[in-house]
């Protein structure tokens, strides 16, 4: 769409709600799709948990609607979670035609591969951290105490760690961003290590339980994959992926 062309505004507005028309189709159709095992989804999700309860405890729900709503609650999340290819296609599509040749080639396998490690983020979690925390929390409790997790509760305190890690896991693409762009170049990531492992420790502290553990969990990942960028931003540097108006022409 031309940009001398008066309508070009509105015919961007079109294109954007047809976009968004489309996510919003697919999420709710995987949903529906979904909708009938939420409480196996749910049951799968509180595994970590449950098999490291001591013998006789359980998950309770504190609210009366909690049963019903808990479960539909991380179905519609998985939904989402489930619909990110399509929906970052569909953003694709929507930006592509305003993209120089270069720029396509390279954020094509940037979208691919920030929703891979998206996922690997959320399966490192899961497979990884949820034992260890959990098994640490429930051999910690003092003698006497009954441990019974509420299930909204948990549910809440799981996503906000799928968040967590599947956002860390988006480190390396962050890096190769900032070195393409020339915001940053690569001597100075290099300079700025120590900084970052700080940081790294500080966002552990805010997105995690208050806890070392969880804490050194996230940190640790976040600084190898800091490392990995570095190291893969030697293959993109602005010098290579400059884009010029013969391209275009």
């Amino acid at each position: 769409m031309s940009n001398t062309n008066p309508n070009s505004l509105l015919g961007h507005l079109i294109e954007l709600r047809r976009r968004l028309l489309h996510v919003v189709a697919a999420v709710l159709l995987v949903f529906i799709s979904l909708a009938y095992w939420a409480a196996d989804i749910y049951h799968l999700l509180a595994s970590p948990l449950m098999t490291v309860l001591p013998q006789g405890a359980s998950m309770i729900a504190t609210d009366v609607a909690a049963p019903f709503f808990a479960p539909f609650k991380l179905t519609f999340i998985v939904a989402l979670c489930l619909a990110v290819p399509y929906i970052l296609w569909q953003i694709w599509l929507f930006v592509a035609p305003a993209l120089y040749q270069k720029e396509k080639h390279l954020v094509a396998p940037l979208i691919v591969s920030s929703t891979l490690l998206f996922y690997l983020g959320i399966c490192f979690a899961y497979f990884v951290v949820f034992p260890i925390v959990f098994g640490f929390f429930t051999s910690v409790a003092p003698e006497g105490v009954t441990i019974a997790t509420d299930i909204s509760s948990y549910l809440d305190f799981v996503l906000k760690l799928f968040f967590a890690f599947g956002l860390a896991f988006e480190i390396p693409v962050a890096v190769l961003l900032l070195v393409w762009t020339g915001a940053v170049d690569r001597k100075s990531l290099v300079e700025k290590r120590p900084y970052f492992v700080v940081i790294a420790f500080i966002i552990g502290m805010l997105l995690t339980p208050p806890d070392v553990l969880s804490q050194t969990l996230l940190a640790v990942p976040m600084c190898l994959l800091y490392e990995l960028g570095i190291w893969l931003s030697r293959f993109y540097q602005p010098g290579t992926e400059e884009h010029t108006h013969e391209e275009v022409q």
